[in-house]
């Protein structure tokens, strides 16, 4: 195939998954750009020349697939998460990672938005004329407990995502109660009031998670911290899956009835036969939707101006390595 020749003198790029085609284009006029996955025959047979690697969720850049790699000097991570790629194993062969932390701030916290309203406000859709009584037991039937403005609405980790969330939720007429890893200045809140851990869990009606992918985030909801949480606590889950123990959420779930978790990131994604929280009344589980927006995606896909930085021996803009070595203030 002519695309696979050797003689093409430009750096070769793999990227395993899709990207918004004007990025791609934007690339393949620098480089050679090649699709193909880490089990492809072509990955392998190429695998001495590549120096680029794109990704998006589903690659897993590890020691493994680093070691098939020699000419490897940048990983693109078309989105904000860098989770999928182990950065230490990265900087040990002065591999770089790029990624794009500002891409989907505004499609994560729209969408955010329509699940507290979805938790919130109760509605059905008239498919067909109802009668007069009916139409009146709807309304009668069908009614919020309470409106936003009454509620208290906890951010576990005040990062880009979180200080947005807490602004809108603010203007809404949210009380807006935050706890993360440092003290955060005044301005930067956005509103939102520090508290502890356990305050959060105790006094939200609302709690949503907006925290990175480090080692001690796994399992940071789990049965200790669902037993401090108020009985019908809507919980929202759009950062990790694995943040949440998905057992102890299930089990809590099923002794709190008048609870419900909205979880939009899975532990196992697809969703396995045997997770716990299938088929319960309470647990809202959707398909990693939160990012999904067309211009979301293209600005993700715009790691590639980075790859090609890197490629040039240019400083990328958002070097995931150099970020991750204090706490990040960019989730």
């Amino acid at each position: 195939m002519r695309g696979m020749e050797r003689s093409d003198s430009r750096p070769l790029v793999v990227r395993t998954e899709s990207l918004d085609p004007q990025p791609e284009a934007w690339l393949a006029e620098r480089c050679e750009v090649v699709a193909a996955g880490t089990g492809d025959a072509i990955f392998t047979e190429r695998a001495g020349d590549i120096q680029g690697l794109v990704v998006r969720t589903y690659t897993n850049v590890d020691s493994a697939i680093l070691a098939q790699l020699p000419a490897l000097r940048v990983v693109g991570r078309a989105g904000v998460g860098v989770d999928n790629i182990d950065l230490n194993a990265c900087a040990e062969r002065g591999v770089r990672v790029v990624y794009t932390p500002d891409a989907n701030t505004q499609a994560v916290v729209e969408y955010v938005l329509c699940l507290l309203c979805d938790a919130l406000r109760p509605r059905v859709e008239l498919e067909s004329v109802v009668s007069p009584a009916e139409w009146t037991s709807l309304r009668a039937t069908i009614c919020g407990e309470h409106q936003m403005n009454e509620l208290t609405l906890g951010i576990l980790g005040l990062g880009r995502i979180g200080r947005r969330v807490a602004q809108v939720a603010s203007a809404i007429g949210f009380r807006v109660l935050y706890h993360d890893l440092i003290e955060i200045p005044e301005p930067a809140r956005s509103g939102a009031t520090p508290v502890d851990l356990e305050t959060l869990l105790a006094e939200s009606n609302v709690l949503t998670v907006h925290v990175d992918g480090r080692p001690t985030n796994h399992n940071l909801i789990n049965a200790d911290r669902l037993a401090r949480a108020r009985a019908d606590l809507r919980l929202l889950n759009t950062s990790r899956g694995f943040v949440v123990d998905e057992a102890a959420l299930a089990t809590w779930l099923e002794a709190n009835p008048a609870a419900q978790a909205s979880l939009d990131v899975h532990a196992h994604e697809p969703l396995e036969s045997d997770n716990p929280l299938l088929h319960l009344a309470n647990a809202r589980l959707m398909p990693h939707l939160a990012s999904r927006t067309r211009t979301a995606l293209a600005n993700m896909s715009w790691v590639v101006r980075d790859v090609w930085n890197v490629l040039q021996d240019e400083p990328p803009r958002h070097d995931a390595v150099e970020d991750l070595l204090n706490p990040r203030r960019d989730r």
